[in-house]
């Protein structure tokens, strides 16, 4: 099995060194390439990751090329010579162990095309989750599951491993920010691809500042749910 893992990066100066002794401590325990893709930063975050990469083999960083999550993550998708890909956020919020769950999962399950994590099972941990950012996060997730009638409740949560050739059949990617996270998930369940959902842990970032945005991001999110709703319902209607 070939694994890459897709870290979109924007401003993380403070974090990027501290999120990289991360995934080179992982590296002893299994094999993959950590592809970050800089979008756009405009501190230092672009010097030290290049840096990074020239001392380290399994690392490779590329540029993006229109500014967005959406960009930045479709560019990592085609960019991984690899057939497992796993797209994992530069803050540390979601625990790089539970990617060893998810490794040893898609090993033994080879018909599964992704590996879900919920941060919301009562197996899970969550630390530090701002109030009004969770509430916002728990209404807009379960009235997801309720509209498209899933067994799933954690859909904006980036953190989720894919096979590659599941994620170029979703393509394209029309998603420009963190609904990207919400539409990859969507159009996997709605085409019928085989998924499993397991508890994550997940606590809030120490350093540097979040790029979420709430008010920015809520009309983004509804575009992505009707997007995925009507592309569902041609389907469903195409195959009747």
């Amino acid at each position: 099995m070939k694994l890459s893992i897709i870290v979109p990066v924007y401003n993380e100066s403070e974090q990027i060194k501290r999120t990289f002794e991360k995934f080179k401590r992982l590296k002893k325990k299994i094999n993959f390439k950590l592809i970050f893709i800089d979008d756009f930063s405009t501190d230092d975050t672009s010097k030290k990751i290049k840096k990074i990469e020239k001392f380290n083999k399994f690392v490779k960083v590329f540029k993006n090329k229109k500014k967005g999550l959406g960009s930045a993550i479709d560019i990592g998708i085609k960019k991984a010579k690899s057939n497992y890909v796993c797209i994992f956020m530069c803050d540390l919020s979601d625990d790089v162990n539970d990617l060893l769950k998810y490794y040893k999962i898609v090993i033994n399950n080879p018909n599964l095309d992704a590996v879900f994590g919920t941060r919301f099972s009562k197996k899970s941990k969550i630390k530090n989750y701002p109030f009004i950012k969770l509430l916002f996060n728990r209404i807009a997730n379960n009235l997801i599951k309720i509209i498209t009638f899933s067994d799933y409740n954690d859909f904006t949560n980036a953190f989720k491993i894919y096979k590659k050739k599941t994620l170029l059949n979703l393509m394209p990617i029309v998603s420009e920010n963190f609904n990207v996270f919400l539409e990859l998930p969507l159009k996997l369940i709605s085409r019928k691809y085989k998924y499993t959902i397991i508890p994550i842990n997940w606590v809030g970032r120490k350093y540097g500042q979040s790029k979420f945005k709430m008010r920015e991001l809520g009309s983004m999110y509804i575009f992505t749910l009707l997007y995925c709703l009507i592309e569902k319902f041609l389907l469903n209607k195409g195959n009747k």
